[in-house]
């Protein structure tokens, strides 16, 4: 075990921290996606997976934040798990940055689908399976994404790189591993990585801010409620503004939405500056 400590202490931070970081989203994602996906073939009218897995998330969670063995590890666990609670007083500049800093994302996203094709989400048919089972899925789907991502990517990824080459690299470097992970879903593309890259910088510079990752999972399992509810009962994908696609201004011309959405960007992304401005401020004030 020593030799073993060793020879991973010689391996440079940044790889460590990226390779610990996806182990620990593999670790917390895989169950919920082999459960679920079970679900769907056996006894689809019981939502049995969500307690199965509200038990390992419960497991997980521990574990993460330096509960289990190896003990040698367990203040390292706790540390970059960054579960650190969040004084009052910033939880309304952190969500009010964050949201805006998602909706900026959209708006961006607006911009995008007038300039190149964007990907249909491909998705369960959920009107297969009983309602109530249907939303206990979304939502513990929303739970398992919020915690699990933003403690591996913006908590075991992201703050080991901060301490040693600043958080612009550590939210870069955390951020392109969070976009191509999802590459793992069918309709996610290369046209859809500055998309998932940028909501990893709204995400990891809330977890820098405030050196927790509550406010992000908070944002990031809402925001994919919100999704799941756009996707099911609108038909429109978490990446578009309106369900059925607009022409390309190569084929139509710069039309007055066009330059609305690109207008409403710039407006909406001076805000998100101006709100990440006063949360650093009132983070470094407390």
């Amino acid at each position: 075990m020593a030799a073993l400590r060793t020879l991973w202490l010689r391996i440079p931070i940044l790889v460590r921290a990226v390779l610990t970081g996806l182990a620990a989203a593999l670790a917390g994602t895989m169950p919920w996606a082999f459960l679920v996906s079970a679900n769907t073939k056996y006894m689809s009218s019981l939502p049995w997976a969500v307690p199965i897995m509200a038990g390992y998330l419960w497991l997980y969670w521990r574990y993460v934040r330096g509960n289990g063995w190896p003990r040698s590890t367990a203040e390292a666990r706790r540390a970059n798990s960054r579960a650190n609670p969040l004084p009052g007083e910033l939880w309304g500049p952190a969500l009010l940055a964050g949201m805006l800093g998602l909706v900026s994302i959209l708006l961006f996203q607006g911009v995008l689908g007038r300039l190149v094709s964007l990907p249909e989400q491909q998705d369960l048919d959920v009107t297969r399976y009983p309602a109530a089972t249907s939303l206990l899925w979304v939502l513990m789907s929303a739970v398992v994404v919020g915690v699990v991502e933003e403690t591996s990517f913006r908590g075991y990824m992201q703050r080991p790189i901060e301490r040693r080459h600043g958080p612009v690299v550590a939210i870069l470097v955390a951020g392109l591993a969070f976009g191509l992970g999802h590459f793992t879903h069918p309709e996610i593309t290369f046209v859809l990585l500055p998309y998932l890259m940028a909501a990893a910088v709204v995400y990891g510079a809330l977890a820098y801010f405030t050196d927790s990752t509550f406010p992000s999972m908070v944002l990031h399992a809402g925001g994919n409620v919100f999704s799941a509810a756009s996707l099911f009962l609108g038909g429109r994908s978490e990446w578009q503004l309106s369900p059925e696609p607009a022409p390309l201004i190569w084929e139509v011309g710069p039309d007055a939405s066009f330059w609305g959405a690109v207008v409403a960007l710039f407006v909406v992304g001076a805000a998100t500056v101006w709100a990440f401005a006063c949360l650093s401020r009132a983070a470094q004030g407390r």
